[in-house]
């Protein structure tokens, strides 16, 4: 026998048994450490879980993050309460899940009321954060390219995604979107070309038909895609209810990472809602990229303009449920449901099809930040590291460095 086949039949390790305080405080020191994004952070679960006090065994830990790559929401925070429930149950993976999002939690909520109570009077202040702006656009961009690059393996992925982005800038609700792009691929892949090209085909001239109406005009699309706006927003407070469905419906489209929430929030936010500007959400998404969270925790900025500390409460319990849900209520039915070749099909077609709402957002979002040649070249520049490197701190980096460029010229 083997050394393999020795490795392959050992028994899966027992985590240990440990109190609820000492969980919780656990994950309260991986939350305050969770720099860099959702690899950094998963990167150091699996190092100090798995490789050093082995929890679990490193094949099952492969399994358990396979899941949680096709589920909607954060799997970092996925993996926090998966552990936590290994060890103490339901209870114990809501402490863990509560552990790793608090830090940022706290940190986010401080510099939103930072940002409302002193706003952005100082002409230093407006500066740095045109630059950081510009900086987030290239990180929207980046996640973009990289989310795609998994989930657009083939033609007919790339052609919902295609028709995705193009929807975005028609109007058409997004809940069409995805079920259309989730069946055509569905279709494509099992039941047969014809049915998915006919349904493609119609979704296309349905698709025609809209974007002939608008002429293409910057002035219909813009309010449909958030490229313009006022210059503060007015169309008053959202109600904690209006934000808690924001939320959860947010949190159950987060396919393939935190960057998927962007187009939904900011339609519900800017477009919809106007209880926010593009530029004040790009603000958020700057000021998430410096924590240590993950990316998602800007959805607490977002309740925050929307409806104070309550709002900011609301719609962040209310978007990261579904990521508890799925671990405490239901992870070993959707880990069986997730082998399925059908349902990991139409979630393939769904995925694609919001990478192609990020990328139609993004040009909106791009349009806001990049307004002269300072913020040209901050963006060109971040872009430029964020593909060279993949220092686990270079998001942070980028975003202090923008921010010093933006300063500098204000100075100058």
């Amino acid at each position: 026998m083997s050394s393999h086949d020795i490795l392959e039949e050992a028994p899966e390790p027992r985590p240990p048994h440990e109190s609820y305080g000492r969980l919780f405080l656990r994950f309260l020191h991986f939350g305050a450490l969770a720099w860099g994004g959702p690899v950094a952070q998963i990167a150091m679960l699996k190092a100090e879980l798995v490789e050093r006090e082995r929890w679990v065994s490193p094949a099952r830990f492969n399994r358990v993050l396979a899941v949680y790559q096709v589920l909607p929401g954060p799997e970092a925070h996925e993996l926090c309460v998966y552990f936590g429930m290994l060890s103490r149950g339901r209870l114990g993976g809501f402490l863990a899940g509560l552990g790793f999002m608090l830090p940022g939690l706290v940190l986010m909520l401080s510099l939103s009321w930072a940002y409302l109570r002193y706003g952005l009077a100082s002409p230093n202040l407006v500066a740095v954060f045109g630059a950081v702006q510009a900086a987030v656009g290239a990180l929207i961009v980046r996640a973009v390219v990289r989310i795609g690059g998994h989930a657009l393996a083939n033609r007919w992925l790339w052609g919902v995604a295609v028709g995705a982005a193009l929807a975005q800038v028609a109007g058409v609700h997004f809940a069409f979107t995805l079920v259309a792009a989730g069946l055509i691929y569905l279709l494509a892949r099992q039941g047969g070309r014809v049915p998915a090209l006919i349904l493609a085909g119609s979704c296309a001239v349905v698709l025609g038909v809209l974007l002939v109406r608008q002429g293409l005009s910057s002035e219909a699309a813009a309010p449909l895609v958030g490229v313009t706006e006022a210059a503060t927003a007015t169309q008053g407070r959202p109600s904690l209810l209006m934000l808690a469905w924001s939320g959860l419906r947010s949190g159950l489209l987060t396919f393939g990472g935190a960057y998927t929430v962007i187009p939904f929030l900011q339609r519900d936010a800017v477009v919809l809602g106007g209880w926010m500007t593009n530029a004040q959400f790009l603000d958020g998404l700057a000021l998430s990229g410096i924590l240590p969270a993950p990316l998602i925790i800007f959805s607490t900025f977002v309740g925050y303009l929307g409806g104070g500390l309550a709002g900011a409460l609301v719609l962040t319990a209310a978007i990261f449920a579904p990521a508890f849900s799925f671990t405490l209520l239901g992870h070993d039915f959707f880990e069986r449901v997730l082998h399925q070749p059908r349902v990991r099909l139409f979630l393939d077609g769904v995925t694609a099809g919001v990478v192609g709402l990020i990328a139609a957002t993004a040009v909106g979002l791009l349009r806001t930040s990049l307004t002269g040649a300072v913020t040209l070249g901050v963006f060109a520049l971040a872009l430029a590291a964020l593909f060279r490197w993949n220092a686990k701190l270079l998001i942070p980096l980028v975003i202090a460095g923008a921010a010093l460029v933006g300063l500098l010229f204000q100075a100058r």
